[in-house]
């Protein structure tokens, strides 16, 4: 039978590298963020109604200008709050939908904020990446070249990575200490097995 699973991690966890590597072993990936960004330039809706709470300069040229958005809502968390309770629905219903149409023994829906959102409840099993806050904040601070404190601020709108991972029902280590693939692999076949076990009544 067809599992749902949720993919997570706080910023820097390094979860999209986990999430390509399951692609690699045939598991389709919907990737929220992405998702999020085509539906905010898309829909025309939920445009306009950016548009009323950020005003004419959340978009640029006919697109999302995600840097105006970006020093509005991670410094802001009532207007942060108030874009994700805009946005959430819609990618959660897109990931509802991108979910029914897989064939696969299960697909992973990769996002930050899954326990945040009401996404959790839409699936059955749920992945954690963890890596330690020091080396989470390097990697933010080399991918995204923002400085320490702009990763700390994105940290607090973030439910604590301890909580985070023990909210999952299973966790890869990407600390740099333990080999990445041999645990996705492992993992992928564990969901394999479930999967097949899981009740015909529950898919």
């Amino acid at each position: 039978m067809f599992l749902r699973i949720g993919l997570t991690g706080g910023i820097g966890s390094g979860k999209t590298t986990v999430a390509k590597i399951f692609e690699l072993l045939g598991v389709p990936v919907y990737y929220a963020d992405e998702e999020a960004r085509r539906i905010m330039n898309e829909n025309e809706e939920l445009r306009l109604s950016i548009q009323k709470e950020f005003g004419e300069a959340a978009y640029k040229n006919g697109e999302l200008d995600r840097s105006y958005m970006a020093s509005n809502v991670f410094q802001n968390p009532v207007k942060l709050e108030m874009l994700n309770a805009l946005v959430h629905p819609a990618t959660i219903r897109g990931a509802t939908n991108w979910m029914r149409e897989q064939r696969t023994a299960y697909a992973i829906k990769e996002a930050a904020l899954i326990f945040e959102s009401t996404a959790a409840e839409e699936l059955d099993y749920i992945i954690g990446v963890y890596a330690p806050v020091s080396l989470r904040i390097k990697r933010a601070m080399e991918r995204n070249g923002v400085s320490y404190d702009e990763v700390l601020k994105r940290m607090n709108n973030q439910i604590d990575e301890d909580i985070k991972m023990k909210l999952c029902d299973f966790i890869i280590y990407n600390d740099e200490q333990k080999l990445l693939i041999p645990q996705v692999i492992e993992l992928h076949q564990k969901l394999l097995r479930l999967a097949e076990e899981k009740p015909l009544s529950q898919s």
